[in-house]
């Protein structure tokens, strides 16, 4: 089988992850390949923050569970997270988000590294917190969080996949 379509078809996400950290080579390769996902009329943008100190990871999932009042970690004891920003102003910016978070957790996977999208990135950022965040990182107060890409290496061997359940037309 062709090794891009093996890694389409046999991505997973992963909801509980070991101590094992992804190296900062190996983020920095996962971000190019978002910066690289289709976007409107080739307009780019994209912003990711990766998070690779393990006390922000920490109260940025706290941040998240608060969102979905909950006290469960929605970042499954993962280590390190790309945050994927778009710019509200292009009229495609939530498709392009989609498309980049598509794009890391696929080459994650190619990469060997575990992943998972975790919602709830809009609402983190809207908060005064998250404002304060994106102020500190540079970005621009139009680019509103897609999603939170956690990163890292599986604690558990995975369950046998879902059968496919899309409808499917071809006419």
């Amino acid at each position: 089988m062709n090794e891009a379509y093996k890694n389409l078809v046999e991505r997973r996400s992963v909801r509980k992850y070991n101590n094992k950290k992804v190296s900062h080579d190996l983020v920095e390769k996962i971000i190019y390949a978002g910066q690289c996902a289709p976007s409107g009329m080739n307009r780019q943008i994209f912003a990711f923050v990766a998070v690779e100190d393990e006390e922000l990871v920490k109260e940025l999932s706290k941040k998240n569970a608060e969102v979905m009042n909950s006290s469960a970690d929605p970042f499954y004891g993962a280590k390190s997270l790309i945050i994927v920003f778009a710019d509200t102003h292009a009229p495609t910016y939530l498709y392009d988000g989609a498309l980049a978070m598509g794009n890391l957790m696929n080459a994650a996977n190619a990469l060997g590294v575990d992943s998972c999208w975790i919602h709830r990135a809009k609402e983190v950022f809207e908060t005064e917190y998250g404002k304060e965040l994106k102020i500190k990182w540079g970005i621009p107060e139009s680019y509103e969080g897609i999603g939170h890409c956690i990163l890292g290496y599986r604690d558990e061997e995975l369950k046998k996949r879902a059968e496919r359940t899309s409808k499917v037309v071809y006419a």
